[in-house]
């Protein structure tokens, strides 16, 4: 073949240089996945917040094995269906959800980045979906409910000793406009984060030679912190201290199954519990008077080797599904994982660090991020698998592997 020089005609077209953009908006460009998200996030936070959302209880098996569970599954796919639209919505106790993700409750979300709940709340009622705030979030829920009037949103419970100021709380929920309590059972005590007593986090953080060293390699996120309001928690006041201080100060180790009935004695409404990790316990749920279960195990922050929720779930749905909706948490990472979720007889998935990372990355714009990378991975899984609907989805669709 006869070479020749191209002329700048045939070259034109292909010169797809841009000026570099800057702003959150741009960073989070070229994220094509949580994972980079994720990346993103730790270059721009300080380890010791970054490792507080990022890490799990003792040696993190529960964590591993939680992501490992979704990547074992090998999909079914049908062809030559029209996939041309599908319905990713749902309702999660009655109410709409444009897919079915929920944010799960975080503690300490100002920690991460200093928009806190305020974004996430803003980010998920853009996107229609559900969002619980913590009792130990950076947030009340007078702020949440101005931040995101239309968003739906639930309150997440820790029980005090203090009943009182427990009761208090369910009133202050119900007065702005939250729609469900989530009562986590899971914690009676701390789990042992090994990664946070390495790097002594404290909240908030304290100025320490080893933090002040810090600030210069992530002056933004200081910045961010030390010129905007303390740190502190939305709900209630209470000292300075470790992580594991500040959550006993909130956890009831005496909590037992008699304390569901003194809850629904004063929460008329939907009522989740949080943290079911067995058969029996999601039966005696429904029989206190529960509307759904989350199947979790707290992301893998309190027990290390507790059950794998993916693969307990089926268990649970079979169970108690056809009573009360289930839900399930841990280890969800993309859209894929939320379409095996559904097909294992989750009602919903709920996410916690996939939005933190989104949040450390690039604030509101970053939990945008991750809900547009979830809407298209749930979307694109659909397609391929052939599936019009989520009411369509079932275990046939998949199949476990042995061995990834």
């Amino acid at each position: 073949m006869e070479r020749r020089f191209p002329k700048w005609s045939e070259i034109k077209p292909l010169v797809k240089m841009r000026a570099p953009g800057i702003g959150p908006e741009a960073r989070l460009a070229s994220a094509a996945s949580v994972w980079d998200l994720r990346d993103i996030a730790r270059k721009r936070t300080p380890r010791a917040p970054f490792d507080y959302t990022d890490g799990a209880a003792d040696e993190e098996i529960s964590i591993r094995r939680s992501r490992e569970a979704y990547r074992r599954v090998e999909w079914k796919p049908r062809v030559l269906r029209d996939v041309s639209v599908v319905d990713m919505s749902t309702t999660l106790l009655g109410v709409p959800s444009a897919m079915p993700v929920a944010f799960a409750p975080t503690g300490f979300t100002r920690m991460m980045q200093h928009e806190g709940e305020w974004a996430v709340g803003r980010a998920a009622e853009r996107a229609g979906i559900t969002m619980a705030l913590s009792t130990l979030g950076t947030a009340s829920p007078e702020d949440l409910a101005t931040a995101a009037p239309d968003l739906n949103r639930w309150f997440q419970l820790y029980l005090f000793k203090d009943r009182g100021f427990s009761a208090e709380l369910l009133h202050r929920a119900k007065a702005n406009g939250f729609s469900a309590v989530i009562l986590t059972v899971d914690t009676a005590i701390a789990g042992l984060r090994q990664r946070d007593v390495r790097n002594g986090l404290t909240v908030p953080p304290s100025l320490t030679v080893k933090t002040l060293f810090d600030m210069g390699r992530h002056p933004s996120w200081w910045f961010n912190l030390l010129t905007t309001e303390p740190l502190e928690f939305g709900s209630f006041r209470h000292s300075d201290g470790t992580v594991a201080e500040l959550i006993a100060h909130a956890f009831e180790p005496t909590l037992n199954w008699a304390d569901i009935d003194w809850l629904r004695e004063h929460w008329i409404g939907p009522l989740v519990i949080k943290g079911i990790q067995g058969v029996e316990d999601a039966k005696l749920a429904v029989d206190h008077g529960a509307d759904a279960v989350i199947v979790s195990n707290h992301g893998g922050r309190q027990l290390d080797r507790a059950p794998t929720t993916f693969e307990l779930l089926p268990d649970v749905v079979d169970a108690v599904g056809d009573r009360i909706e289930v839900y399930v948490d841990g280890g969800i990472m993309d859209g894929a994982d939320v379409v095996a979720a559904v097909a294992q007889g989750a009602q919903a998935a709920f996410v916690g660090r996939a939005f933190l990372y989104g949040l450390m990355a690039g604030g509101e714009h970053g939990v945008d991020r991750v809900l547009e990378l979830l809407g298209a991975g749930i979307e694109r899984t659909l397609q391929l698998l052939g599936v019009t609907s989520l009411a369509d989805l079932d275990r046939t669709h998949f199949a476990i592997r042995d061995r990834m």
